[in-house]
């Protein structure tokens, strides 16, 4: 039996996986601040939260993230710039996720293939970025990307059948995307069922790379 680590399980999307990976006959074990009192943002809550969990896992996914702080939206000019906002952006993007990969290496097993797959976005791409704006947000996803790639081959070098990846879900009708009507979206469970076939496809010999919903590589 396959067993699942969803890290975000609250949200719109790690929610519409954790049903997905059940749904399918894995066991889940669901991680969030509403419901357990994980703080991404928080080493302690972190090294709490993974240390007290068994695995090892077969599937991990870190899908906890935000757009902007809470009442403020994505800056669209330098202007608008504000330091204590973009660290909160970074903190919650970049930096827990980079957290989460030190404090689960543990639950990783050694003998057989385990995905770890991080939620990221296509604005983080910096090849791609061709409309600007959205700073904080493309900056700390950017850098979440980085650190994927830097910890995927850290990695590969003691669990040679570990997957690490970064993944760009598409745009998910969630509340994180409510304040954009003009984008086309999917249903929370249409993007769970792209990303369980990505992560199903990729190879050890993919780790540390950049794929859409579509399995599409994503430029850096």
């Amino acid at each position: 039996m396959e067993h699942t680590l969803v890290i975000g399980a609250s949200g719109g999307i790690g929610s519409a996986l954790s049903d997905a990976f059940e749904a399918r006959g894995a066991t889940v074990t669901r991680l969030s601040r509403r419901q357990d009192g994980l703080d991404i943002t928080d080493e302690v809550s972190i090294a709490s939260c993974l240390e007290a969990l068994d695995g090892p896992y077969d599937r991990i996914v870190i899908a906890s993230g935000i757009l902007a702080p809470e009442n403020e939206g994505p800056e669209k000019t330098l202007n608008a710039l504000d330091p204590l906002a973009m660290s909160k952006v970074f903190a919650a993007n970049a930096v827990g996720p980079a957290l989460v990969l030190k404090h689960v290496q543990h639950l990783i097993p050694r003998d057989r293939r385990c995905v770890i797959g991080v939620l990221t976005a296509r604005v983080g791409s910096i090849g791609d970025n061709h409309l600007g704006g959205w700073y904080s947000y493309r900056a700390a996803k950017a850098a979440a990307n980085q650190i994927v790639r830097t910890a995927a081959i850290e990695i590969r070098r003691k669990r040679k059948h570990a997957v690490v990846l970064a993944l760009h879900p598409g745009t998910v009708a969630t509340q994180f995307t409510s304040n954009y009507p003009g984008h086309k979206k999917v249903s929370p469970q249409k993007a769970a069922q792209n990303l369980l076939s990505v992560m199903d496809q990729i190879t050890p010999d993919e780790t540390g790379k950049f794929f859409d919903w579509a399995g599409k590589p994503v430029p850096w």
